[in-house]
């Protein structure tokens, strides 16, 4: 029998915590907690996590700050960012701190789990691709060490750009709509806001197209994205 996913819970609220813990344990999940930004990153760096759910407000620092302490550090697992901030300028922060995902509060329990679903599926497709060589024009991505390069430099992406750029390269030349790019990144069905697709094309976008190159990611108004060589990242489509 397969070992559960491990989970680890980020919050200082102790009923919050409780609660979470025996909800997610009666799905099966290993879970484990912790109360501060720090005690989140001692147990995060020993490795063996599938998915950090993390809340924004903590008694040392703040959940962004421990995203962007595991991203400078190379850590890659998933973060479910849980707060009761809902501003599109913090999901915009969340996302920018390395979150993978964000959920506001008050939220069910039922979407919760729905998240928490999608995202370790997502887990286990990047896991069956890990020995493929992708390349469309000057850009390749070696799935074995999440390796990505467009004219020889190295590019670093998050895991959710990651995912969606893998989607993407394996259409290439063909219109991806909207909603397909939705489940097929975050999980299906797809919950939550769709902006953050847009969100993540735009970081795709500013780390794949440096001045001078080809565009590669071009919008398809009303339907989706594509991926296709084309004219120099500085003019309109």
């Amino acid at each position: 029998m397969a070992a559960p996913s491990q989970l680890l819970i980020v919050d200082d609220d102790p009923e919050l915590r409780h609660f979470l813990s025996g909800e997610l344990a009666a799905e099966g999940y290993g879970v484990e907690t912790a109360r501060t930004g720090q005690e989140a990153l001692t147990r995060i760096r020993a490795g063996g996590l599938e998915l950090v759910l993390l809340d924004w407000t903590l008694p040392d620092f703040s959940g962004l700050e421990v995203c962007r302490r595991m991203r400078a550090s190379g850590i890659t697992t998933p973060v479910l960012m849980l707060t009761a901030r809902d501003a599109v300028s913090e999901r915009v922060e969340a996302l920018d701190a390395g979150a993978d995902d964000y959920l506001t509060k008050p939220f069910s329990i039922e979407e919760l789990l729905a998240r928490v679903r999608a995202r370790l599926r997502r887990n286990g497709a990047a896991d069956a691709d890990a020995s493929e060589l992708l390349s469309f024009a000057d850009l390749t991505v070696h799935t074995a060490a999440r390796e990505v390069r467009r004219n020889g430099r190295e590019i670093q992406l998050t895991v959710r750009e990651y995912d969606l750029l893998l989607q993407l390269l394996r259409q290439p030349n063909r219109v991806q709509e909207r909603l397909a790019l939705l489940e097929a990144v975050w999980g299906s069905p797809f919950i939550g806001d769709d902006n953050l697709l847009d969100v993540y094309i735009r970081y795709l976008r500013r780390k794949l197209e440096q001045p001078g190159e080809a565009k590669l990611i071009h919008t398809v108004r009303g339907v989706g994205f594509m991926l296709k060589e084309g004219t120099s990242a500085g003019s309109s489509s």
